[in-house]
């Protein structure tokens, strides 16, 4: 019940952001919760093998590399699902960085709930 709850959480972050973003868009509800789940899984799968293959450049930019994976993984799912368009790699990062926000506040929300 926790997984459906955070990707739906997931999803709604995906339909703010593209809202509010201009390089961004998806075509409906149903597709952010494709995009959603795409992300879980290229997060799941993808990353850590990216993270281990550029590991250097991680260490040499303090980490800071690491926004890039994202924002590639971002454009990774661009490219899997229809009805999902990400204009280029800057949008990926902004799109990545206040994705990785909103999920960090709806999950937080969710924590809280959880406790009480």
């Amino acid at each position: 019940m926790n997984l459906i709850l955070r990707i739906l959480l997931s999803a709604i972050a995906v339909v703010i952001l593209a809202k509010i973003l201009p390089g961004v868009g998806v075509d409906s509800y149903t597709t952010a919760i494709i995009v959603a789940i795409v992300l879980s899984l290229l997060n799941f799968i993808v990353k850590p093998i990216l993270v281990i293959l550029t590991l250097p450049v991680t260490i040499l930019t303090l980490g800071l590399f690491l926004l890039i994976i994202n924002a590639i993984i971002i454009l990774l799912a661009d490219y899997f699902v229809d009805g999902f368009q990400v204009n280029n790699i800057w949008w990926a990062l902004l799109f990545s960085l206040l994705l990785s926000f909103l999920q960090s506040i709806f999950y937080s929300f969710l924590n809280d709930d959880k406790n009480n």
